[in-house]
C-alpha cells in the first residue's frame, strides 16, 4: 500500500515544482555579470547583463521637510481625534522621547506597538493652507520595482501630489495627483491605474481612490501603482517579463518613468472628515505618517550586480570594464567600443555590451601589418633583456627602453658615466623608435587624448596612421 502512496506523492511534488517555476523565474534575475566557460582557445569569460537585487530603498535615503519646523512638539501640543473632537489625549512633545514624532519614524521597523509615526503641527493657522513637502533623496539614480506605499496614522490627506526628480532635485515632474474631488482640486478627470493602457501608461492621472470618503479607520494607505503599470506589458501576474524587458530596452521614456533620484510628497490638505472644518477645534487636523515603502534597486545600466552604501552614498560595483556611480562610462583605456547600456535581451542572459581595451597597437594592427615588437633574430632585446610574446622586452636591472637600449638613471650624473663607458648601446633611427613606441605604449602615454582624437575624428581606416605620426611629431 505504501508504494502507490509514494508514487502519488512524487507525482504531486513534481507537479508542484513545475507550477512553482512561474514565468518570471524562468527569465532569471540578471544577478550574474560574468562566468567562465571553456572554448576552443581555452578558458574565457562569458559576459552577461546584470543588475542588483531589489531591496528596501528607504534604508539609504535622506529626508527633508519644508517648512523645516513643521514637525510637532516644539512647543508641545495636544491633539484631538478626528472622529471625536472631545477625545484629546494625543500629546506631542519634542523634548520627551516617548512623545516625540520626528521624521525618521516614517522609516523605522513597524513591528513595534504602539505604532511609531511622524506628525506635523496642527492646522492652527486656518484658513491658511496647511501644506508640507516631504523630500526623499538618494543622491543616486534608482529604479522602482514595486508600488510606493504611504501609510497614514491620521486620516489620509484630501489633496496630495507625488512628484519625482531625475536630476537630484533640480527639476520636478508629477507622478500622480490624489484628491477627494479631482476636478475641483486639480481640474482633472478622476482615473485609476486600471484605466491606463500601453499607449497611456506614461500619462499623469488624478485618482480619488485613496482620498474619497471617511475611511481612514479601515484603510490608511496611499499607493503609486508600479506593478499595475508593469502588468500592461507583462500580464496580470507579471508572467510575460520578456515583453516588459523588450519595452524597457527600446523605449527610453518608459525606462526613465520608473527611474528617480528623488521623490517629493506634497501634502496640500489634511483629512477633515465627513463635516466642514471645525474652526473651534483645529487640533483635529494634521498629518501623521507611520510608514513609507519604496522598493527598488540601484540603477547600474545592467553593468553591475551589487550596490554598496559607503560613507553615506550609494554606488554600483561596476563590471564589464565600466566605471562611475551608475556604471555610465568606460574605464580609462577601455574605449575600444563606445559605452552602451546593457540589454535585457536576448532572454535569459541579455547582452553585456562590455567596454573593450584600446591601445595604439590595436589601431596599428587594424591599419598596417606590424606584428612584432621584438624577437630573437632582427629585433633583439639588448643588454640582457628577454622578449615576451613578441610584444615587449623584459629588461635587466639598470636598463630601460623599448629594446632595453637605455641605461636607467640611478642618480645625478650616473647616466652620463654609464653612457660614456658603453660603446655597445645601439640607438635605432628616430622613425623606428616612434613606430616601436607606438606599438608598445598605451594611447594616453604616447599622445595625450590620442584615443579621443582617433575615435572622434572622421579619419578613414587607411589614413589614421600618418595622422597619428604627424600628431606625435608635433608633440615631440
Amino acid at each position: 500500500m505504501i508504494w502507490p502512496l509514494l508514487f502519488t506523492l512524487q507525482a504531486v511534488c513534481a507537479s508542484m515544482s513545475h507550477a512553482m517555476q512561474h514565468y518570471p523565474a524562468a527569465w532569471g534575475h540578471y544577478d550574474v555579470c560574468k562566468s567562465q566557460i571553456y572554448t576552443e582557445e581555452g578558458l574565457a569569460w562569458d559576459y552577461m547583463a546584470c543588475q542588483p537585487e531589489a531591496t528596501d530603498m528607504t534604508k539609504y535615503l535622506r529626508v527633508a521637510l519644508d517648512p523645516p519646523n513643521i514637525t510637532c512638539g516644539d512647543p508641545p501640543e495636544t491633539y484631538c481625534a478626528l472622529e471625536n473632537p472631545y477625545m484629546c489625549n494625543n500629546e506631542c512633545d519634542a523634548t520627551t522621547k516617548e512623545l516625540a514624532h520626528p521624521p525618521e519614524l516614517m522609516f523605522d521597523f513597524e513591528g513595534r506597538n504602539p505604532t511609531t509615526f511622524w506628525q506635523s503641527s496642527s492646522w492652527k493657522k486656518y484658513p491658511k493652507p496647511l501644506q508640507v513637502n516631504l523630500t526623499l533623496s538618494w543622491n543616486k539614480t534608482i529604479e522602482l520595482t514595486d508600488d510606493i506605499v504611504l501609510t497614514f496614522e491620521s486620516g489620509r490627506p484630501e489633496q496630495m501630489v507625488l512628484e519625482k526628480s531625475l536630476d537630484y532635485g533640480r527639476t520636478w515632474t508629477p507622478y500622480q495627483f490624489y484628491a477627494t474631488d479631482c476636478l475641483d482640486a486639480f481640474t482633472m478627470e478622476p482615473k485609476t491605474a486600471n484605466d491606463l493602457t500601453q499607449r497611456t501608461l506614461l500619462d499623469i492621472i488624478c485618482t480619488e481612490d485613496y482620498s474619497r470618503g471617511y475611511v481612514w479607520k479601515n484603510d490608511k494607505t496611499v499607493r503609486f501603482e508600479i506593478k499595475d503599470r508593469f502588468a500592461l506589458f507583462a500580464g496580470p501576474r507579471l508572467h510575460n517579463m520578456a515583453s516588459l524587458y523588450g519595452q524597457l530596452d527600446t523605449t527610453k521614456n518608459l525606462r526613465d518613468f520608473f527611474t528617480i533620484t528623488d521623490l517629493r510628497i506634497k501634502l496640500l490638505k489634511p483629512a477633515t472628515g465627513a463635516t466642514m472644518v471645525d474652526e473651534n477645534n483645529l487640533s483635529r487636523y494634521f498629518y501623521a505618517i507611520s510608514d513609507i515603502k519604496v522598493q527598488g534597486r540601484c540603477k547600474c545600466n545592467l553593468h553591475a550586480n551589487s550596490c554598496v552604501f559607503d560613507k553615506g552614498k550609494l554606488g554600483c560595483e561596476c563590471e564589464h570594464n565600466t566605471t562611475g556611480p551608475d556604471c555610465s562610462r568606460c574605464k580609462r583605456h577601455y574605449h575600444g567600443r563606445a559605452w552602451s547600456v546593457g540589454s535585457y535581451l536576448p532572454i535569459p542572459k541579455g547582452t553585456a555590451n562590455i567596454c573593450k581595451y584600446i591601445s595604439i597597437s590595436y589601431f596599428l594592427s587594424v591599419n598596417v601589418n606590424i606584428a612584432r615588437v621584438c624577437d630573437n633574430a632582427m629585433l633583439r632585446c639588448q643588454n640582457g633583456g628577454s622578449c615576451h610574446h613578441h610584444q615587449r622586452c623584459h629588461c635587466s636591472p639598470g636598463f630601460t627602453g623599448v629594446l632595453c637600449e637605455r641605461a636607467r638613471c640611478q642618480g645625478p650624473g650616473e647616466c652620463d658615466d654609464q653612457l660614456s663607458g658603453r660603446a655597445s648601446f645601439h640607438h635605432p633611427p628616430i622613425s623606428r623608435q616612434l613606430a616601436l613606441t607606438l606599438v608598445v605604449l598605451p594611447v594616453s602615454v604616447v599622445l595625450p587624448n590620442a584615443a579621443h582624437v582617433l575615435l572622434s575624428s572622421p579619419l578613414t581606416r587607411t589614413n589614421r596612421i600618418p595622422f597619428l605620426f604627424r600628431r606625435l611629431c608635433n608633440h615631440a
